[in-house]
């Protein structure tokens, strides 16, 4: 091969790597938070059904070990705490924190640059402060949405109903969320989980202003 050929190698791979890099830097994301129990999870899954095309889902890693069904790849990338460590050594999240003693969940930079290099926008199902910590990199770039439950009670209720957490873990998470609930005037908006049909509704006019569909 004459140094033409190599070159023109080059060149189309420089191009590439560059129309990979204007996608990343044109990249939105969506933030859903929410307290534990506040219905953010059927929220996203609602965003993905509607705008399946333009959205995807952004899966988060954690420490803690899998519950019930839940898949690896599916619903989280389960590491063990070493591996979780290691990666943060790394510099491989974008984000991450220790929500619970002992029990880490970040989201990892290549996770958010796969779905980016496909054109579409990112959609985040997590906890408050990871989302925050989002908003505050991206700034205009990320929409961060706050789902409101109706109460502390009826997101009590909700926890309780489904019968995932023992009653030490349900009294931490709702610890959690009466501090979080304080931070709603530091997202974009905040929707009201109190009807699930006009929640959903008021999702997608959200998002669909955000990404100008």
């Amino acid at each position: 091969m004459d140094n033409r050929g190599f070159y023109s190698i080059l060149t189309i791979y420089e191009i590439d790597r560059f129309v990979l890099y204007l996608q990343m830097l044109n990249g939105k994301l969506i933030i859903f938070s929410a307290p534990s129990g506040s219905g953010k999870t059927t929220l996203v899954r609602h965003i993905l059904k509607t705008f399946p095309n333009q959205i995807e889902f952004s899966i988060s890693a954690t420490s803690r070990p899998k519950r019930g069904v839940e898949e690896n790849g599916k619903d989280y990338y389960y590491l063990t705490p070493e591996e979780f460590k290691q990666r943060v050594a790394n510099q491989e999240f974008l984000e991450w924190e220790e929500v619970y003693a002992g029990t880490h969940y970040g989201t990892l930079r290549v996770e958010v640059e796969r779905i980016w290099a496909k054109g579409k926008a990112v959609i985040f199902d997590i906890d408050v402060e990871g989302g925050l910590n989002l908003k505050n990199q991206f700034k205009r770039d990320a929409l961060a949405v706050f789902v409101m439950p109706p109460s502390i009670k009826i997101l009590e209720e909700r926890l309780h109903s489904r019968s995932t957490d023992s009653t030490e873990s349900i009294a931490r998470r709702i610890a959690k969320a009466e501090k979080e609930l304080k931070t709603a005037d530091l997202f974009d908006v905040f929707i009201l989980n109190e009807n699930l049909e006009e929640a959903c509704s008021k999702a997608e006019e959200v998002v669909k202003d955000f990404l100008v569909i």
